[in-house]
């Protein structure tokens, strides 16, 4: 892949912080810095970071790792809770030690608490997480919203279950609203003058395609004997349970749909993630540079 002028031109001694929708090739654009400029790339993707899920989450491949040097993939146990918080403690120590931190994902919250800082919202218990889990799955997302508080309701992305919920625990668990608690986010790690950003816009057909031809080369790749693994250990409540298309995934394992269901359903899923994903990049990067990842094929 040829390197963008721009690109090419970013000093060696500032971080670049790559973001996009699932499948948009995001990934391989980090590995070619990597490779023409130097770096370490960290992942900035939340279900990326499990050790359990790498052909599902398409997290790069153990000749990639070992071709550059990668950080925070696959370092966490899938049957362990994972935070932004905890993301950004692990990441801190590596933007300390890397001359070139390349920091590539999916995920808006990372990169939202990086730039922006994050509130200091204390733990939410197990017992609170599980009811809401429970509330969600028997009540539906309604029942969740309609616990929130006014304010929260009208600024808070409803259509996110994983967002609802979030704000639901942390009302119940503390009391307050979680934008109280962001009204009180310290400084970020990073500052807006010392790093670089760059942000796919994909089209949307275009993404589409790749999306489905990228799940077909997971079913190559073993992605169902990584499920069958998975479901011998994994409860639904957990994060890396909700990997995009592990659902339907397990179904088929279950005999409850056929392969040719499961791969149309989890490609489904996969591009309303991409929707949501591409939504909240545009509402939420606005100054980030962007970049129309077809140019880079």
């Amino acid at each position: 892949m040829s390197l963008p002028r721009w690109i090419s031109d970013i000093p060696r001694d500032v971080p670049i912080l790559i973001a996009g929708p699932t499948a948009s090739g995001k990934s391989a654009l980090a590995m070619s810095i990597a490779q023409k400029r130097g770096g370490c790339i960290l992942n900035a993707d939340a279900l990326q970071v499990y050790a359990n899920w790498r052909v599902l989450t398409a997290r790069p491949n153990a000749e990639e790792e070992n071709s550059v040097p990668h950080a925070l993939y696959g370092h966490v146990d899938g049957t362990k809770d994972y935070s932004v918080g905890k993301w950004l403690s692990d990441i801190k120590v590596h933007l300390l030690k890397e001359n070139r931190p390349i920091i590539v994902g999916g995920t808006g919250l990372y990169f939202k608490a990086l730039t922006n800082g994050l509130a200091n919202i204390p733990p939410i218990p197990q017992i609170i997480r599980s009811k809401a889990a429970e509330k969600l799955n028997t009540e539906g997302l309604k029942s969740l919203i309609s616990d929130l508080d006014y304010e929260t309701q009208i600024r808070l992305d409803l259509q996110n279950p994983m967002r609802v919920q979030r704000a639901w625990e942390v009302f119940v668990s503390t009391g307050r609203s979680i934008l109280q608690w962001q009204s009180q986010t310290p400084p970020p790690l990073l500052k807006s003058s010392n790093y670089s950003t760059i942000l796919f816009d994909a089209n949307k057909d275009w993404l589409n395609d790749r999306i489905k031809k990228r799940f077909d080369k997971m079913l190559i790749s073993g992605v169902l004997e990584e499920a069958k693994t998975n479901s011998k250990h994994l409860n639904s409540i957990l994060p890396s349970a909700k990997a995009i298309g592990a659902k339907e995934i397990f179904s088929y394992l279950a005999g409850k749909l056929t392969l040719e269901e499961a791969r149309d359903y989890a490609t489904i899923a996969t591009h309303q993630f991409a929707k949501r994903q591409r939504t909240w990049f545009r509402s939420n990067m606005k100054n980030w540079d962007t970049i129309d990842p077809t140019h880079l094929e």
